[in-house]
């Protein structure tokens, strides 16, 4: 599936230091999809950093033939959007 990122989404997504690979990775193989708003969907996986657990946190809109990128970002606050049992 082609996956487009929005011009502001790619601008904040290298504003904040997350690489495009991580972005595609979290989208292909996420730890976890939740629900969004406005029905957006949001692709999230854990990642290790300096040995710190973060959360990349994408959020996306899939149509038919691809999936739009609106937003990406870590947080350390994974206990605030990770659904279930951490």
């Amino acid at each position: 599936m082609e996956i487009e990122i929005i011009p502001l989404a790619l601008k904040k997504i290298v504003q904040r230091n997350v690489t495009i690979e991580l972005v595609r990775e979290t989208i292909e193989s996420p730890h976890q999809i939740v629900k969004g708003y406005g029905g957006r969907g949001v692709r999230q996986r854990k990642y290790q950093d300096g040995g710190k657990e973060k959360l990349l946190r994408v959020v996306c809109e899939e149509e038919v033939d691809k999936i739009v990128v609106i937003t990406a970002y870590f947080t350390t606050q994974i206990e605030r959007y990770w659904e279930g049992r951490i």
